[in-house]
């Protein structure tokens, strides 16, 4: 069963109530993160995120993390490029109490100085494991070289001047404009009930002032580059990013559908023809990661380094015979299959179903509609995924990044 709620200080409230099961899972999420930031602000949504763990007017950071695990519940945060989420576990019996706690240190976290200096040195290890972490670089790197240096190109971490630069006052004034009833929803999914959820917000949120929230508007400007980040490492881990669908648009379960044939699971093509045919690679990989104003399809492998250019030209033998719209009917059949399990995967996760209802309020202030989109998938024919394959691989943007021991970035 599902209810929502928006109160009148503009905050909502979802919850999915699933009998049977013994927990629960909350989150508060926020319509923010690193796209947001200005070069000054490069790594705050992050640096946030972090410091509200840190203590509140009434718990030190110890008194949080110690009530959590007296309760037996697990607490946690992160931070995307559109979005910020703190969420909390428990038992049915003890929701009550985790949500109190996460309530506090989301409303009354103190920004202790002492806190923000041990924190600024925790998050710049955090910088250097992500520079240690060659596939996570790849990424973030494709990203940049997709997006430019703004926008969704931005590295969530930042920089660490940036990060050793933060003060209580830029925390503050960042939080004054993002951090508003109306870019606030709270999701909770598991077994509780729908009127103690509703107090449980209306308890601890309902005191927050309404006021104005910008409007999320990223300006997209493509810069379809070829990066290079050389490190001394075993392999040269390689990814490319071509032009795709928005979240919301028409063809959009088409392309998941499509990359499923390419490069979603081990039946894929890119597993097939890069590893298990070639023995290229020991992962590759594609996937769609789509936001608001545009999105994108992204390449993944990592291969030694005198065979990534083999695995170049592999990847593209895929796609340029997947734009010939070689598909099987049993290609199509199983992509479908794919994203139907998959979503209904999905559904017997409390804290899968709490950030998927959350995230779609957020986004487009609608109530996801699990058997619609199963329906919609059943109902699909391959002519949308030959509709698809024509609005998803336009070289005239394609980005791409290597990471590792190459002489040059690749030749688009």
């Amino acid at each position: 069963m599902l209810h929502c709620k928006k109160f009148d200080n503009g905050i909502r409230l979802i919850v999915k109530n699933m009998p049977g099961l013994l927990s629960v899972s909350m989150g508060i999420i926020v319509h923010t993160g690193a796209s947001l930031e200005s070069d000054s602000e490069d790594g705050i949504s992050h640096f946030i995120e972090h410091m509200m763990f840190k203590g509140t007017q009434k718990r030190t950071a110890f008194e949080i993390s110690d009530e959590m695990d007296r309760i037996g519940a697990q607490m946690n945060a992160f931070t995307s490029k559109d979005i910020t989420c703190y969420y909390a576990k428990s038992t049915t019996s003890n929701a009550g109490k985790a949500f109190e706690i996460l309530s506090d240190l989301f409303l009354n976290s103190a920004f202790p100085e002492e806190e923000m200096k041990r924190e600024k040195g925790v998050i710049v290890e955090e910088i250097n494991m992500n520079d240690d972490t060659p596939d996570d670089l790849c990424l973030d790197t494709l990203s940049q070289a997709f997006y430019g240096e703004n926008g969704y190109g931005r590295n969530i971490l930042g920089s660490r001047k940036n990060v050793n630069s933060f003060t209580v006052s830029d925390v503050k004034n960042y939080m004054s404009r993002h951090y508003v009833p109306q870019n606030i929803v709270i999701a909770m999914a598991g077994n509780i009930e729908t009127s103690f959820a509703e107090e449980l917000a209306e308890k601890y949120f309902s005191r927050l002032s309404p006021c104005s929230a910008e409007k999320f508007h990223v300006d997209i400007k493509l810069t379809a580059k070829s990066l290079l980040r050389k490190k001394n490492i075993e392999q040269i881990h390689l990814g490319l990013a071509f032009p795709s669908v928005k979240r919301y648009d028409r063809l959009f379960d088409a392309t998941q559908i499509m990359n499923c044939i390419l490069g979603g699971s081990m039946s894929s093509r890119l597993f097939q023809k890069v590893r298990e045919e070639l023995g290229l690679a020991y992962t590759v990989y594609s996937y769609v990661s789509p936001f608001e104003e545009v999105g994108s399809l992204v390449v993944y492998a990592g291969v030694n380094p005198e065979n990534y250019l083999k695995c170049y030209d592999a990847v593209f033998d895929c796609i340029n015979d997947i734009k010939k719209k070689n598909i099987t009917n049993e290609e199509f059949l199983r992509g479908k299959e794919q994203l139907i399990s998959s979503s209904i995967f999905a559904q017997e996760s409390t804290s899968s179903q709490m950030l998927l209802y959350g995230r779609e309020l957020i986004y487009s202030d609608k109530i996801y509609n699990f058997e619609e989109r199963v329906e919609k998938v059943k109902r699909m024919t391959v002519d949308e995924v030959f509709e698809a394959i024509d609005v998803n691989f336009d070289e005239k943007y394609l980005a791409a990044a290597l990471i590792g021991n190459a002489d040059k970035p690749l030749d688009l």
